[in-house]
């Protein structure tokens, strides 16, 4: 006999309003365009504003960064989107778009899509998922037992390997079980000697011939351990930047770069139709349409707000960029963003992700701003972009018929105060996409 029992429990449910703003943050300029005309199309109780308003711009102080309202300038490089269309740059394909645009495709709840956003969106430029689930289940107060089912499906998702915890999840992700057994075995069961190239007893510790063994790993060196790098568009696009940002009197101005999109506002015929007489049926509907136009213009304004937040946030704390060297960068990380804002670091996350600034120096993606840190043997915290820049010198000057190591790549960026291990000089040359020693020594 079924058992009937009461139960009092908290759940986090977002408005349809967050998930609006949510959305409209994550597009960048010319699918935002796209966006307010298909809303325009849709929804009778949004009106375009006839006459092209000026730009919102702010204002701020080199030193103190205090930000003022400034509407009686217009910039000088505050260009019309024809302008953008003949600076065509080549850039990689974010791939966050394109794992979003195949949620499209799964039968998700409300709740189950924005897990698997979050999911999406704390992914690395590897493919891996950076965030615990624990957090993630924490943050929507949902059972962990109810978000793993979410992550597995996004596992499903091109590329294959993607959302992956960790190498062995990711290689597992992407063998066929029922087509190579003997190639998952090895990788779930035996993962440490596969991944270490120790082969002499593997097949007798497996249970398999030389053969089967030389077959298995065969598929396994043909699975991809980084399924999120090269994923790169074939043809050169164009970037509109979102933002611009130039120094007047000392000062860095942030402009918003959407004064030539359609300005939208909630129709005031719909509006005072709600204050009528109507019948339940038709108010009902009038209300929700204007409720919608309501959220949508708010949502378009929270986004020109939280880019400008971010972008000031940026300019505070990478002054040497701004100063004009623009390889200094500092250490800095979204986490660093968010705790400032007091924002999620997913909502900053989407706030970089594939928008770019104009600066004095070029044109940028938000997300080359941000960069890991390591503490120098004189205990200064620098980016990792300076042991880089270090490194491809050194692989750049080296004599190419006695190429260096990565012992001793790792004994020169030491003897430079970056305390560096081998791994992660192996991990930056890969990066540059340069071979080992071996395959560098030229006769």
């Amino acid at each position: 006999m079924a058992k009937l029992e009461q139960r009092l429990e908290q759940k986090q449910v977002l408005q349809p309003q967050q998930i609006l703003q949510a959305t409209i943050l994550q597009l960048n300029t010319v699918n935002l365009e796209e966006r307010i005309l298909e809303e325009l199309e849709t929804n009778p109780a949004l009106d375009q504003i006839e006459g092209t308003s000026e730009p919102e711009v702010e204002t701020a102080d080199d030193e103190d960064l205090d930000w003022e309202q400034d509407n009686d300038y217009e910039p000088p490089n505050v260009y019309e989107k024809k302008e953008y269309i003949d600076m065509p740059i080549p850039q990689k394909k974010d791939f966050v778009e394109y794992l979003a645009d195949q949620l499209n495709f799964c039968d998700f709840s409300v709740q189950e899509r924005l897990v698997a956003e979050e999911i999406i969106y704390n992914l690395d430029e590897n493919g891996y998922l950076t965030m615990d689930v624990e957090l993630i289940s924490d943050r929507f107060e949902m059972d962990l037992l109810d978000v793993l089912p979410v992550l597995k499906k996004v596992q499903t998702f091109e590329p294959q390997g993607i959302a992956a915890r960790d190498l062995q999840e990711c290689l597992l992700i992407q063998i066929d079980k029922s087509e190579h057994a003997a190639a998952y075995k090895l990788v779930n069961e035996f993962f440490d000697d596969v991944a270490n190239h120790r082969y002499e007893h593997l097949a007798e510790k497996a249970g398999y011939s030389k053969n089967e063994l030389k077959a298995a790993l065969e598929v396994i060196s043909h699975l991809n351990p980084k399924p999120g790098e090269g994923h790169e568009d074939v043809e050169t696009i164009s970037v509109i930047p979102e933002l611009v940002v130039y120094e007047r009197e000392n000062n860095w101005v942030i402009v918003v770069n959407d004064s030539w999109l359609p300005d939208v506002q909630v129709s005031r015929e719909y509006v005072d139709m709600l204050a009528g007489e109507l019948d339940k049926k038709a108010k009902s509907f009038i209300k929700k349409k204007v409720d919608n136009a309501l959220w949508f213009v708010d949502a378009i304004s929270e986004r020109r707000k939280t880019l400008t937040n971010v972008m000031q946030e940026i300019i505070k704390r990478q002054p040497e960029f701004f100063r004009g060297n623009v390889d200094q960068l500092r250490p800095m990380k979204l986490q660093d963003i968010a705790d400032e804002l007091e924002l999620d670091v997913s909502t900053v996350s989407r706030s970089t992700r594939g928008k770019y600034v104009d600066t004095t120096y070029g044109i940028f993606e938000l997300k080359s701003f941000f960069t890991e840190g390591i503490v120098t043997s004189s205990g200064e915290e620098i980016s990792t972009m300076q042991i880089k820049q270090l490194l491809k010198g050194l692989l750049d000057e080296e004599d190419k018929r006695r190429p260096y190591t990565d012992d001793k790549l790792k004994e020169l960026l030491n003897e430079h105060g970056y305390p560096v291990a081998r791994r992660t000089v192996a991990k930056y040359r890969e990066q540059f996409h340069v071979p080992v020693a071996r395959l560098r020594k030229q006769i």
